[in-house]
């Protein structure tokens, strides 16, 4: 099989990609660790999860590769690459995932990987038969017979729940041999940063260190600002918000040429404990119904980790306001303010212009700094600020 160096030069040539040092020095790396996969064997010993399920006694193949200037390179089981968002981090994950010639794969965003753990922990504690305390061993065990190899995207921690679990269960996966490949927008040592009990995280960011070879991909430019040259962020189609005038398809062409064609997703946010869902995801950006941003039980503290998170904001149906519906004109200036503040990148459908959002009745007065915000948002100035995360 083509591995991923291949695939990138021929890009290169193709004039799909420009040339990148930082990229070009991840493709390298990459494909060191996609040729010694071809010869690779999780541990499966007489404790090892394939004698445990009736596969007999085998010997564990060390992952032999060259991660760098480590002194122990076999104990080196993946690879976490970090760095600003739009480096390209997706894409070369996209090449190495597609080439890696392993069978037990599975390419997953961390949120999605970490809702499954906590399904399948709470599935574990109802099984009353059970007669082991800690549901992580076996958990791990049935991660590593399905997928040996794990590719996550966007691996951020903002959950305690995710936290406290974390070090337990990566300690047992890498135990049993599996070969984590994982993108972040932070380097390891600023995960949950600030976070609830941080100290208590720590030991899982130790063993990252420990475990993985670590690359910053540092290039200096910023791939997604390309897609945001030039886009209209603002739509008031001809037929209404509701009369089929092709907002929605307006906003899907957006989202499609932000995310590079990839499938949306549903997220979670996690925020003081609770959790609230992003029902359009993918690739740094968040695509929302208006009633599911500001007519939900959702406020500041909801909107800022949003503005975080994502680099884009994408809002379907935005209705006139006024008096009539003034809590949700509330929610509404209070998103725009998180995600100004936050140089986010929001797009969306509208029933009117932004002058005209909130033209009369009381509150129409307080809501002129939010339509300056709205207008500002709009130009290409804007549109091209890094985003604050």
């Amino acid at each position: 099989m083509t591995g991923p160096l291949t695939k990138y030069r021929a890009m290169l040539a193709e004039g799909g990609l420009r040339p990148d040092p930082a990229q070009a020095m991840a493709v390298e790396k990459l494909e060191s660790l996609n040729n010694a996969l071809a010869s690779y064997k999780p541990a499966q010993g007489e404790q090892g999860w394939l004698a445990r399920f009736g596969f007999g006694q085998r010997s564990a193949k060390p992952l032999r590769w060259s991660p760098g200037d480590c002194e122990s390179a076999e104990l080196k089981q993946g690879l976490y690459i970090y760095g600003e968002v739009g480096r390209g981090k997706s894409m070369l994950m996209d090449l190495f995932f597609s080439s890696a010639p392993v069978e037990a794969k599975q390419r997953v965003h961390f949120h999605e990987f970490m809702r499954n753990v906590h399904a399948g922990v709470h599935q574990w504690r109802q099984d009353r038969s059970r007669k082991e305390n800690d549901p992580i061993p076996e958990l791990a065990r049935g991660i590593a017979r399905n997928s040996w190899l794990l590719c996550f995207d966007e691996l951020q921690v903002t959950d305690i729940g995710d936290a406290m679990i974390l070090g337990r269960l990566f300690q047992e996966l890498f135990a049993l041999g599996v070969v984590v490949v994982t993108t972040s927008n932070r380097p390891p040592d600023d995960l949950y940063k600030d976070g609830l009990q941080r100290e208590r995280f720590l030991p899982f960011i130790t063993l990252l260190k420990q475990r993985l070879d670590l690359l910053e991909l540092n290039s200096d430019r910023d791939y997604r600002l390309g897609r945001k040259k030039g886009i209209q962020v603002y739509y008031v189609p001809e037929g209404g918000i509701n009369g089929g005038g092709g907002g929605d398809a307006d906003l899907a062409r957006c989202f499609d040429r932000l995310t590079g064609g990839r499938a949306p997703r549903v997220e979670q946010i996690h925020v003081l404990g609770r959790s609230w869902a992003v029902p359009r995801s993918a690739d740094g950006v968040a695509w929302f119904g208006f009633d599911e941003l500001c007519r939900s039980a959702l406020g500041p503290t909801d909107y800022l980790e949003l503005a975080t998170l994502y680099h884009t904001v994408i809002v379907s149906g935005v209705p006139a306001l006024s008096p009539a519906n003034r809590d949700a004109a509330k929610r509404f200036v209070t998103l725009i303010d998180a995600l100004y503040e936050h140089k986010v990148t929001f797009i969306c459908s509208a029933e009117v212009a932004p002058q005209m959002l909130y033209a009369n009745g009381d509150g129409s007065f307080e809501f002129h700094r939010t339509v300056s915000r709205l207008m500002e948002m709009q130009s290409e100035e804007y549109l091209l600020r890094a985003h604050l995360t």
